[in-house]
């Protein structure tokens, strides 16, 4: 039987999944140069196209809007962030709950601050844009919630902790973390990253340890 299957095209050596594949880089790359120095707010789908190097209708190909080009972006920088904090506590099951958090804190916010661009996206462009946005910044700090209440009920299997809900606390925590971040990269990230994350690591702790 003779197929119908249209032939793939190829194009200087790649394959149309190839080029659509580095249209959505491109466009992921120009998102982050531009939300991430002028602002979501101020960067038009036109601006985008120009900056990768793309036509509107391959823009519309790969995202929707801008706004779902801003939570791709969002999403990878999160995902990132925990990943490396999940890797800085293997091998450290039994340490202390301050070397944990600082080595977790240390992997997150060294993640999400090695370029400034990746700050302002992940602390202060994704804010409030809008609904949609809302609710998948709302997904990812639940997620992280989880991560730090399965962390201080460790403290507490391990009696360095009293047991008690601590998800508020988790959520005080993940504002402490935005608040000083935005602060610190507003004010030239003139204090060492090395003092922040001692910082933020003794708030975590004192939180979980302190009286219940």
């Amino acid at each position: 039987m003779t197929s119908t299957r249209a032939p793939r095209r190829h194009y200087g050596g790649r394959s149309d999944a190839q080029r659509r594949a580095e249209r959505h880089e491109r466009l992921m790359e120009a998102g982050l140069e531009l939300f991430g120095s002028e602002g979501y707010a101020a960067t038009s789908i036109e601006r985008l196209c120009a900056t990768a190097s793309v036509s509107t209708r391959n823009f519309y190909e790969e995202f929707p809007g801008r706004e779902a080009l801003l939570i791709a972006l969002h999403e990878r920088i999160t995902q990132l962030a925990l990943q490396s904090a999940f890797a800085a506590l293997v091998g450290y099951e039994e340490k202390p709950l301050a070397e944990r958090i600082g080595r977790m804190v240390r992997a997150y916010i060294t993640t999400t601050s090695g370029d400034p661009k990746w700050t302002r996206l992940a602390y202060v462009e994704v804010v409030g844009v809008s609904a949609a946005v809302e609710q998948h910044r709302l997904m990812w700090r639940e997620r992280i919630v989880e991560f730090l209440v399965q962390e201080a009920n460790r403290a507490v299997d391990r009696g360095e902790a009293g047991a008690r809900d601590f998800h508020l606390t988790a959520v005080a925590f993940i504002g402490a973390v935005n608040e000083l971040v935005y602060y610190w990269s507003m004010h030239d990230r003139n204090t060492p990253l090395d003092d922040l994350c001692e910082e933020l690591t003794r708030l975590a702790v004192a939180a979980i340890t302190g009286p219940s």
